[in-house]
Order: structure tokens, then C-alpha cells, then sequence
């Protein structure tokens, strides 16, 4: 940790907080080489430490990186991670200043995130290689969260936290020097821990690579990409980075197997739902509902997307009409009217239909008759399809449900939108990875 510091509110102190009780050594360096921080010793400098090192923390200013990454080479470390700002995103001199760093990174084979990053977060081997406070709160589970802005990054961290998802990961990218989106969706890809990629793209000087490493991922990737309106000005003066044309970016995208969301919470839903479910093998979604109004919202906003809503085999109506004689609307939706004890039979036969690849419940929640888990569960597994549910109630009421609803694996979401942009972000998944046509999309660009 370069730049460790003992003064509260600083980055040297906050990062240093959020490593100094990972499993390994954390070694805080300053200059003076005196004292301690969160019990362990102060060295001088980098070189002073007695094993090799895999990794280093720079809380220092821009001026004094270049040094510091050249010590890095010197001493054989592996990475680092540049927290300051103050390069190609702050316009000449800042360029100059970072190419200077690239150019030793590579030279000494540094790995380097940043600079103007808030850094990295790998929940389940608790490395927190940020200076926000809070991400140790952060669950693992199996979404990587790959942001070219570390505030983005973090707000999906949070966002994961606040609805209890977990991630495998939580990637600020910042300027990009030498490690930027091909590499980290690479290492993901690779992962085992990983079941989703979610990418936040402001722009690329090479978007044919993007797009070619995202095209060759077997882990399924979402994107979400700014600058549709003019905020190019912005953009650049936070990462460096030139937005690009967004409809060229957005056909890219689609052309190379990745389909592009509308809002962070898509973004973060689709992810969740495709690292803990079955990706569907097509666009026809089944809806199971226990009230009407929130079934035709989920219903309208799947089908102004362009998913499908298929007719059910002429079997599932017999056995949904055989369970619940006189329902509300047996076809597609499925509506029971409200829920009763055999709810999750009726969203089991629903699930069971050929003609369907996805299937989103609302139920709104009954305390007395909590969800039908039992019936869920490992149903996602078994028809090779997601199972959604949406839903709401009282809190003191839910949560309990809830937490038992998602642990059979079924993910739930607060709102019927959310459930059915996810769904649609899973349809479009299958929709453009099955009509990828990769050659000659994008230019040069």
C-alpha cells in the first residue's frame, strides 16, 4: 500500500482499511518507514519488502507514479492499481504522463488498473482493493461488474448489496493504461466463480476488440452504453474516453452476440438472472400471475420489446385448467386471480411448456400462504429455462419468504418492471448470440 496513511479520511488510510485483514500480507509503505497503521509496520519503499509481491496500492499523486511504477518493475511486481487522477482524462500533460507509465508497466510486464480508478473488489477471496468505504459488505455471488467508471462500478456494488445479489467481482476500470475491457473480460470468462459479465461502456479507441473478445466469451455479457445523447465533452474528461457513435456501438453490440440494456438496474437484473439461471434457448416468455393489473404490466413492456408471448401447448391449458378449474385466464398470461396453495403447480406447468424459454410470476405477497418454494424449487434446472418471480409487501413480512425464494434459486424482483427488463435483456441474449454475425460489423473503429 504506497502512500499509507494514519489519518482518517485519507485514501492511504481508507484503502489500507479495506485490505489490512485480507488473508495475505499487507505491507503499508511511506516514506519515513515509521510507526504502524492498522498493526502492521511501515517500509520505506517497495523495495524494502522481504517476499515478492503480487500486488500494489498507489495512493500517491500523479507526479510521484511514474517513479513508483518503475519501482514496482524493478521490485517484479505483479500489478498495481493507480488510484489518482490526473492523466489522459486531464488533457496533454496528462497524456504524456500516462503513456509514460504504460510504456515501464510494459516494459517491466506490470499489469496496471487505473489510473483514475477507485479500484477493485473480489468479494469471495475478500480482496478489497478500494478505498470506498463499505465494500466489504459486498456478497459474493456470480456477476462480475466490469465498469469503465469507478463510481459506476461501486453504485453496482452497493445497488447488489442493497438487493441482496452477490458479485464475483467489481471491476473500475478508470483510464485503461494497459489493462482495459478485453483483458478483464478474458480473466472473467475463465473464472469459475463468474456466471455473468456486465460491462459500463463510455468508449474505445478499439471497439473491433471489444466486441471480438465479447463475441468469444462463453460467459454470457450485457452491456450497458452511454452517450446516446451528446456527452462527449463529459465523458472524455472522466476516463479519456471518446463516447463514439452510440447506434454504430448499439449495432455492434447486437451484431457480436451482446445485447445492450437501458439502466444500470437492467444492467445488474439481467446479470443476476444469467449467473443463477438457465439461459433461455429463445424469445418466448410464459407469464404466471396472481393479480391481472401487474401481469398486463409485465405482459405490455415484454411484448413492446419485441418477446414473444406464445400460445401454451394445448396440454399445459388441460393441466392448468385441471388444477384450478374456472380460472381467471388460462392462455398466456396465466392468471389465477390471487394466490392460493396451488400457485406453484400452475407456474410449474407453465414452466414445462415447450413452447416457452422463460417464464416471470407476480405474486403479490400473502403472509399466510408465503411462496410456493417447494414446488420452485430446482425448477429452473430441471426445465432448462429461468423462472422469475416479482412481487411486494410488507417487508417485516417478506423478507423471510423472499430469502427462501431466491435460495432455491429463484431470483425476485421488487417490481414487475424489473423482472420483465430482465427477462427481456435473457431474450435478446438469446436472440443476437443465436444470429451473431461478427465479420466486417464495425469498421475500424
Amino acid at each position: 500500500m504506497v502512500g499509507a496513511s494514519t489519518t482518517e479520511g485519507k485514501i492511504g488510510y481508507e484503502a489500507m482499511e479495506n485490505v489490512h485483514d485480507y488473508g495475505g500480507r499487507v505491507y503499508p509503505v511511506n516514506p519515513s518507514g515509521e510507526g504502524e497503521v492498522f498493526g502492521e509496520p511501515f517500509v520505506a519503499s517497495i523495495g524494502d519488502v522481504d517476499e515478492a509481491v503480487d500486488l500494489a496500492l498507489l495512493c500517491v499523486p500523479a507526479p510521484v507514479v511514474p517513479s513508483v511504477i518503475e519501482e514496482c518493475g524493478e521490485a517484479d511486481v505483479g500489478g498495481a492499481v493507480i488510484y489518482a487522477g490526473g492523466f489522459a482524462e486531464a488533457g496533454d500533460e496528462g497524456e504524456e504522463l500516462q503513456e509514460e507509465i504504460a510504456e515501464t508497466a510494459n516494459e517491466h510486464g506490470v499489469a496496471l488498473l487505473g489510473p483514475n480508478t477507485s479500484g477493485f473488489v473480489i468479494p469471495g477471496a475478500g480482496i478489497h482493493a478500494s478505498f470506498a468505504t463499505g465494500v466489504e459488505e459486498v456478497p459474493a455471488g456470480g456477476t462480475a461488474v466490469v465498469a469503465q467508471s469507478g463510481g459506476v462500478a461501486h453504485s453496482l456494488a452497493f445497488q447488489a448489496t442493497r438487493e441482496r445479489r452477490g458479485l464475483s467481482a467489481m471491476v473500475g476500470l478508470g483510464n485503461r493504461a494497459n489493462v482495459g475491457f478485453e483483458e478483464v473480460i478474458e480473466y472473467f470468462d475463465d473464472d469459475p466463480e463468474t456466471g455473468s459479465i456486465i460491462l459500463h461502456v463510455e468508449g474505445t479507441d478499439d471497439a473491433r476488440s471489444l466486441l471480438e473478445t465479447c463475441y468469444a466469451s462463453e460467459t454470457p455479457v450485457f452491456a450497458y452504453k452511454v452517450g446516446q445523447a451528446d456527452v462527449g465533452d463529459f465523458a472524455e474528461s472522466h476516463t479519456g474516453a471518446l463516447t463514439g457513435d452510440h447506434a454504430l456501438y448499439t449495432a455492434g453490440f447486437s451484431q457480436y452476440g451482446v445485447p445492450v440494456v437501458d439502466s444500470t438496474s437492467q444492467l445488474l437484473d439481467a446479470g443476476h438472472v444469467a449467473a443463477t439461471n438457465p439461459l433461455p434457448d429463445g424469445t418466448n416468455v410464459g407469464v404466471v400471475t396472481a393479480q391481472a393489473g401487474p401481469g398486463i404490466i409485465i405482459a405490455d413492456r415484454l411484448k413492446q420489446a419485441g418477446v414473444s408471448l406464445p400460445t401454451l401447448e394445448d396440454e399445459t391449458m388441460e393441466t392448468v385448467n385441471d388444477i384450478l378449474p374456472g380460472i381467471t385466464y388460462a392462455a398466456n398470461p396465466v392468471d389465477t386471480g390471487r394466490p392460493m396453495p396451488e400457485f406453484g403447480d400452475v407456474v410449474r406447468a407453465v414452466a414445462e411448456d415447450e413452447n416457452v424459454d422463460a417464464v416471470v410470476v407476480y405474486e403479490l405477497h400473502e403472509a399466510a400462504l408465503g411462496f410456493p418454494t417447494e414446488a420452485v424449487d430446482g425448477l429452473a434446472e430441471e426445465v432448462g429455462k429461468p423462472v422469475v418471480f416479482a412481487s411486494a409487501g410488507a417487508e417485516s413480512l417478506l423478507a423471510d419468504d423472499r430469502a427462501e425464494l431466491e435460495g432455491a434459486g429463484v431470483p425476485v424482483f421488487e417490481t414487475p418492471e424489473r423482472a420483465a427488463d430482465a427477462l427481456v435483456a435473457l431474450a435478446e441474449y438469446a436472440d443476437v448470440r443465436a444470429n451473431a454475425a461478427p465479420a466486417g460489423v464495425v469498421g475500424d473503429e
